[in-house]
């Protein structure tokens, strides 16, 4: 296959995102080189770029809406060096909606790890996060995530209803057979209804409150 060469003033594909990256899969998803660390607290993009927040003793994560952290992928340079500062991220937490077509959601796969690889080949901590939908999406969304290592899930939004409860427990079931994670970190409520057979496989929880959720805390204070 021919190499494509971009100008950088042209690369609307952000082909340097992933310059010197290794691939997995059919689809040739960038692979993420997990960190061995662990978050003990974690903070989502927007808050940690705003000018107020001066607190690096923290991960970055991006369990929020697309439109919260697009900017990442439109000017990551603009990001990289706050980034920096961090202990590390769990990689972009881009959309992937059942109701989306297919290849969006392999687009928004693409993207999350294209923009860890980048970052972590900049000096940036990474645990890759893992985004499923629907069984379709197996055949793509474990590809480019190290077996036997750590990995994040994001539940806010996605197990109050009762079919997605149903989408989320199979996804998560699939990804814990593909991966064999030693360590899960869940960003929102982890219930033993989902996370107990997990627990008892040996494998370490760790969950973190949602903003959504410590929000509504403080409202009902």
């Amino acid at each position: 296959m021919t190499n494509v060469q971009f100008n950088n003033n042209y690369d609307v594909f952000h082909a340097f995102l992933v310059e010197n990256a290794d691939y997995d899969g059919y689809y040739e998803l960038p692979v993420i080189r997990t960190s061995d660390r662990l978050p003990d607290k974690v903070i989502t993009f927007s808050k940690a770029m705003s000018k107020a927040w001066d607190d690096f003793d923290c991960w970055v994560v991006f369990y929020e809406h697309d439109r919260d952290f697009e900017r990442l992928w439109n000017k990551p340079r603009q990001y990289l060096d706050k980034l920096k500062k961090f202990k590390g991220i769990i990689s972009p937490d881009f959309s992937l909606y059942r109701n989306m077509p297919l290849i969006m959601q392999m687009w928004n796969t693409y993207r999350s790890r294209a923009i860890a690889v980048w970052l972590q080949n900049n000096g940036v901590e990474v645990i890759p996060n893992v985004r499923f939908g629907d069984e379709r999406t197996f055949s793509f969304c474990f590809d480019g995530i190290e077996e036997n290592k750590t990995v994040a899930v994001g539940t806010h939004g996605c197990i109050k209803r009762k079919e997605d409860k149903i989408f989320f427990k199979i996804g998560l079931a699939r990804m814990v057979q593909r991966l064999s994670p030693k360590t899960i970190i869940v960003y929102g409520s982890a219930p033993d209804s989902i996370f107990k057979p997990y627990k008892d496989m040996g494998i370490n929880i760790i969950a973190f409150e949602s903003e959504f959720s410590k929000s509504r805390k403080q409202v009902t204070a």
